[in-house]
């Protein structure tokens, strides 16, 4: 039942075979078991859980549950929840309860009927690639304790790879879904930006998050977005669109899809083993019917450079509001209300928190806005036309999640670089508000997954989702779970 899809979780609790509340308690009684080797889990509140998932029951049996209705769920603790800790991985907010819900919250549990298990770790204040920034310690990845489970949705991850949830939220900032799907062998999937509320969902990078769907199959994804995904006036990025259902293409033949394959991901700085998975995946969708056509996005290479001045000069200006007087962490000891801002926010911020306050301050500041925060404008324009040219010529463009396989704990701490060169091939996304996802494609001689990235055009998820569902068809990657943890 542990490893069920949601289609499956559903149809058992429409049958009675099982009920929400034993459901919840399967699980809750798993992360108990496991959760102290892997720390994926953060907070929990069993009884606000299993509370939740008898009010679940209760609607499935007056026949108003909906697909997703008493079906377990972890919350990446960056959503505000009403009357949960929401610590977004940080010493800042160790005990900060939430006030109200975040959007995602009000969709998944008040109108979906999804039970929340539980806050779920993440890298602090969403900045990090390994989940190793985050005040409560690091994540493990269940494939291998020693390693990364990538970042910053860590947590959620581990978690669902470690079957202690079926599904989980992410978010996705340059890469915060995709790669730790790529390393904990799940699909995870970054919408266009703007289809998912960001209201309630502590900010990092205004212009750059989205949250999304963490899960075992893209199928799951899907029924996830459809749940998730909608306009909210309360958010003034979020887009006025119809309602869609992303699982209304799943099963569509593969033939005549024009698959692009960027050259600038296809050459040096991706690990051979990587690759090798990736180019089988390419044959696998020749067999199914796709071509395969070479695209170009050559200023590819500036995606890093670009992304690490508008990510940091945003969150300078987000994290201001943690500055020890209405909310979160304050020092115990100061002299005046500047000792006070600069006490509390030296001992609430963990050092790769400050290492990015200090560069976005230095780029916006008097004489260096110009010259790297408006050129780094100007050159995500540019990478966003890149993929306006590519997809005259393709349908979706393919190519590696990550250079590596998860790495080991440590490994890339000292040096803050190699961490920002883990998301090479997905922080472009980000920086032209592009969908992306990420798919199990195969695993390393370590026995370590290896991810494949799939783009899509602006609003395509749908398709997308498809052509991930075609490959999950036809191949059982994504279907393979961590052994030991039974």
């Amino acid at each position: 039942m542990i490893h069920a899809s949601l289609k499956e979780l559903a149809a058992a609790l429409a049958a009675k075979s099982i009920s929400s509340v034993e459901l919840t308690r399967l699980y809750l009684d798993r992360i108990a078991r496991l959760n102290p080797a892997l720390n994926a889990f953060v907070t929990l509140d069993e009884e606000r859980s299993l509370a939740a998932a008898r009010a679940a029951d209760a609607r499935i049996a007056a026949g108003q549950a909906g697909p997703l209705t008493g079906i377990p769920i972890a919350q990446k603790d960056i959503f505000c929840a009403q009357g949960w800790r929401t610590t977004c991985g940080s010493k800042m907010l160790e005990n900060f309860i939430s006030p109200y819900d975040a959007t995602v919250i009000v969709k998944l549990e008040q109108e979906a009927g999804m039970v929340s298990l539980g806050k779920v770790n993440m890298d602090e204040f969403a900045m990090g690639s390994s989940n190793e920034t985050s005040w409560f310690g690091p994540v493990r990845n269940p494939w291998d304790q020693t390693r990364v489970p990538g970042g910053s949705s860590g947590g959620s991850a581990a978690a669902v790879a470690a079957a202690l949830a079926p599904v989980a939220t992410g978010t996705d900032t340059g890469g915060s879904i995709r790669q730790p799907a790529a390393l904990c062998n799940l699909t995870g999937l970054k919408p266009t930006y703007g289809v998912v509320s960001r209201y309630g969902m502590i900010a990092f990078a205004s212009s750059l998050d989205q949250a999304g769907p963490m899960a075992r199959s893209a199928e799951d994804c899907a029924l996830m977005l459809s749940a998730m995904a909608g306009f909210d006036e309360k958010d003034s990025t979020s887009l006025e669109r119809p309602a869609e259902d992303y699982s209304r293409c799943l099963g569509q033949p593969l033939k005549g899809l024009k698959i692009g394959l960027p050259k600038e991901f296809f050459g040096e700085g991706c690990g051979a083993e990587v690759m090798a998975a990736v180019q089988a995946a390419i044959a696998e969708y020749k067999r199914l019917g796709a071509e395969v056509v070479e695209v170009s996005l050559p200023n590819s290479h500036l995606s890093v450079p670009a992304y690490y001045v508008i990510a940091p000069a945003e969150a300078s200006s987000n994290l201001s509001r943690f500055d020890g007087v209405r909310y979160g962490y304050r020092a115990p000891e100061y002299s005046d209300l500047n000792d006070m801002y600069s006490k509390t926010r030296a001992q609430g911020f963990g050092a790769e928190v400050k290492r990015r306050i200090l560069i976005g301050t230095y780029v916006l500041s008097h004489g260096y806005y110009d010259a790297y925060y408006l050129q780094a404008q100007r050159i995500r324009r540019l990478i966003a036309n890149d993929f306006v040219e590519a997809f005259k010529q393709c349908d979706v463009i393919l190519g590696p999640t990550s250079p590596s396989t998860a790495f080991k704990r440590g490994e890339k701490a000292a040096d803050p670089v190699q961490m920002y060169l883990s998301d090479i091939y997905t922080i472009a996304v980000n920086l032209a508000g592009l969908p992306g996802m990420s798919l199990p494609c195969g695993f390393d001689g370590q026995g370590l997954p290896i991810g494949m990235q799939l783009i899509g055009n602006y609003f395509d998820e749908a398709r997308l989702l498809n052509v991930a569902h075609g490959y999950q068809q036809a191949t059982d990657w994504h279907r393979r779970t961590p052994a030991g943890l039974e």
